[in-house]
């Protein structure tokens, strides 16, 4: 009996999607809900499932194929379990003689001490390794090779270039590195990059699905939407103070670190309710404001960036946020998001902070009218009461729609978020 492999619903407005490549080989055996195909949409990649026990047989949608919701990818045959292996599977079972249950005598028997003969061989194996005062000498430390023998102005230029001293073969006596050496090595022309030597001076990839959406999406957002940015700052004092004094409690209580993001998603959720047209879309000519509160955060990964998405963020505590953002991140980096995890975002928090970004304009993750975009924490000059003090500063930058939310809304929305993290008791008394 052969079963079809055929392409699974794959979620709202997703028709289509391509094959990316064959997890198993025709002819391999498989297991009933083993991966045995994976495909590539508009938003996610997906493994379709074996439906029975038995031998892929044919693969019909080759490697790079485009293929439909319905589609037949390849056939798979069931296998029967053999006579033979089932008579041996018997013939395996332990059995029990009445006979010798009746003619057993049901004394119980003292426990007796077993005593072995252990050999010279066994004793020394098993003998376990006991330290006593006879061992007095301290095992040698190899130094690293030429490190004995550097005078000051090589180790100057080997600290400041960070040069690794093992790939370099002195010229002096007993091998001793020379200044010398070091400049001529520091003088030789750099070698080809290893992407060049492999693929030559270019090389042309087709862009994947994902990609190739991401990028339509972004033009979109371009073209479609009246973009305007705005921008502020914010000190992190008390919020670094706030996670420093009670990171060991909330780990040991909730099993989560207390990082950054809890504190902006809550700041977001206080600041769109507030200001609701920032939580709203334009659909046709109507505007339709939202009273649930979607987050969505973007996560970097190998195949590009994606944007899932923390639901009902509103009712959840700080631990709850914590959790759930470290969940959804751990599956787009593993690529084992679904469908239902990138849907359904009413505001976007983008954090390019964590790759060193000092200040950007985010672009509008359409539908959504707004995006807040995160940088890095630089310790800066400001004048608090007429003193200039050093404080941890981040930028932050917040992308909207000018059709429906207007300078002044837009302003007074980021100076809410920066209020509220500044003084972050004001999260935990909802004011």
């Amino acid at each position: 009996m052969s079963e079809k492999i055929i392409v699974p619903v794959l979620g709202e407005s997703i028709t289509e999607a391509t094959v990316s490549k064959w997890l198993k080989n025709e002819g391999d055996e498989v297991k009933t809900d083993e991966p045995i195909v994976e495909l590539e949409t508009d938003k996610v990649n997906l493994e379709v499932p074996s439906p029975i026990t038995g031998k892929l047989t044919e693969i019909i949608s080759k490697n790079g194929s485009v293929v439909e919701v319905g589609a037949h990818l390849g056939s798979i045959k069931e296998t029967e379990i053999s006579e033979k292996k089932s008579q041996k599977i018997e013939k395996i079972k332990p059995t029990v003689e009445r006979e010798n249950i009746e003619n057993s005598n049901p004394q119980q028997n003292e426990p007796q001490l077993l005593e072995t003969e252990v050999t010279d061989e066994l004793e020394e194996q098993e003998q376990p390794l006991v330290l006593t005062q006879e061992i007095k000498t301290k095992p040698t430390i190899k130094e690293k090779p030429n490190e004995q023998v550097l005078s000051p102005a090589v180790r100057k230029i080997v600290a400041e270039n960070k040069i690794n001293l093992e790939t370099i073969k002195g010229s002096g006596k007993d091998g001793r590195l020379l200044k010398g050496d070091l400049i001529n090595l520091m003088s030789k022309s750099p070698s080809p990059s290893e992407r060049k030597i492999k693929y030559g001076q270019e090389e042309r990839i087709k862009m994947t699905r994902l990609r190739q959406t991401i990028a339509k999406r972004l033009k979109q957002a371009q073209e479609n939407a009246a973009l305007l940015t705005t921008f502020n700052e914010v000190d992190m004092t008390n919020i670094i103070e706030i996670r420093k004094n009670n990171q060991d409690d909330f780990q040991n209580r909730f099993g989560i670190k207390l990082g950054m993001m809890s504190f902006f998603v809550k700041a977001s959720i206080v600041a769109l309710k507030n200001f609701p047209a920032v939580n709203a879309e334009i659909e046709g000519d109507e505007i339709i404001y939202k009273n649930y509160y979607n987050i969505s955060f973007a996560v970097g990964t190998d195949k590009g960036l994606v944007v899932p998405v923390l639901k009902d963020a509103d009712v959840m505590s700080f631990a709850d946020i914590e959790k759930n953002i470290k969940e959804i991140s751990d599956k787009a980096k593993s690529g084992k998001l679904t469908i239902e995890d990138l849907q359904g975002g009413t505001f976007t928090i983008s954090n390019g902070g964590v790759y060193g970004s000092m200040l950007s304009t985010p672009i509008l993750n359409l539908p959504q009218s707004g995006v807040l975009g995160m940088h890095n924490i630089v310790e800066r000059p400001v004048v608090i009461e007429g003193e200039i003090m050093v404080r941890p500063i981040m930028y932050l930058a917040l992308s909207y729609d000018h059709r429906i939310i207007d300078g002044k809304e837009s302003v007074s929305f980021l100076k809410m978020i920066k209020e509220n993290l500044e003084d972050p008791r004001r999260l935990f008394l909802d004011i």
